[in-house]
């Protein structure tokens, strides 16, 4: 197997652990407050991230160390309002699929806040996933439930979040405030990442200090709690991350981004199985089209793969 289908391959495998990752995330917020259970799973990755990762993250300098913190905030606020989305929602297949408008958005914010030129996909997607988006809301009669409002706000925010990680793994140059031009170093992937879940987990675990009671669930925690605490943080977040990062390191073209569009696919098959959730056909109607504009906004990512895919078919087979 070449490293480029094993890239794509292992990218599937990505999909399936975040999607895994809703369902034990649910399982746990069943037992325990929701930002307490945040904090616990984003240390707990952070951690184990940050041991691999320690020789790297002693040489970050103080500005890329800022960075990192800096990107690691804002993914604590997407994640917090991810996690009430989740508390509160009535159904995890849309919830994964307005969670996944943020892959729409990232570039819309990209070229709204950074200047970035975007292709004609991106702006041809968001009418589409916009009214994917109405007709979600429809069900309640333009009256979303708190859930989906968290859902789309993690939206947004995550848009944010994925756009200043990929501004802090990248080098790029910047003007200061006197007007020279500097160069910003890249923080490497997984010092990135490292700091960043426990960043999440420093922010969750503020917020719930302030407003979640512990004492319940110290006192006398179930014993399942652990074992989706742990799945959580090992399985859908430290280990998501690094199957990421290795993925994507396997193979220098773009298109696994389409295959990444899976994981709300996944999550409304796992949601149906594993709690018997069911879905309306106006539901139905409305996640279909998020997930057509979630292909339209990766179409040249997409016609990529098809080309490359149908180019090693056609190539000639050796011996």
């Amino acid at each position: 197997m070449s490293d480029a289908h094993k890239s794509d391959l292992l990218l599937v495998v990505v999909t399936l652990f975040a999607a895994f990752g809703w369902m034990f995330s649910k399982e746990a917020v069943l037992m325990m407050p929701p930002l307490m259970f945040m904090a616990a799973r984003f240390l707990i990755a952070g951690s184990v991230l940050a041991l691999i990762a320690l020789p790297s993250l002693l040489r970050l300098s103080a500005d890329q160390l800022g960075r990192a913190v800096g990107v690691g905030a804002v993914f604590g606020i997407a994640m917090t309002c991810w996690i009430m989305g989740l508390f509160h929602a009535e159904s995890m297949g849309e919830g994964a699929f307005l969670t996944s408008l943020g892959v729409v958005i990232v570039p819309v914010l990209a070229r709204l806040v950074f200047g970035e030129p975007q292709p004609i996909s991106t702006w041809l997607a968001i009418p589409i996933a916009v009214s994917g988006l109405a007709l979600l809301s429809l069900e309640n009669g333009f009256r979303p439930d708190p859930g989906q409002l968290y859902f789309v706000a993690a939206a947004f925010i995550f848009a944010l979040y994925f756009t200043l990680n990929t501004r802090a793994a990248n080098q790029r140059t910047v003007v200061n405030k006197r007007g020279e031009t500097i160069q910003k170093q890249k923080v490497p992937a997984l010092p990135l990442t490292a700091m960043a879940l426990l960043t999440v987990g420093l922010v969750t675990l503020a917020e719930s200090a302030i407003s979640e009671p512990w004492a319940p669930t110290l006192t006398n925690p179930p014993p399942m709690l652990y074992v989706w605490v742990l799945a959580s943080a090992v399985v859908a977040t430290a280990g998501r991350f690094l199957l990421q990062t290795y993925a994507q390191s396997l193979s220098i073209h773009s298109h696994g981004v389409v295959i990444l569009v899976l994981e709300p696919v996944w999550v409304a098959l796992f949601a149906t199985a594993w709690f018997g959730e069911s879905m309306t056909a106006l539901q139905m109607a409305g996640c279909g089209l998020i997930f057509a504009a979630l292909l339209v906004n990766r179409w040249s990512a997409l016609s990529r793969a098809i080309k490359g895919l149908l180019k090693a078919k056609n190539q000639p087979q050796r011996g």
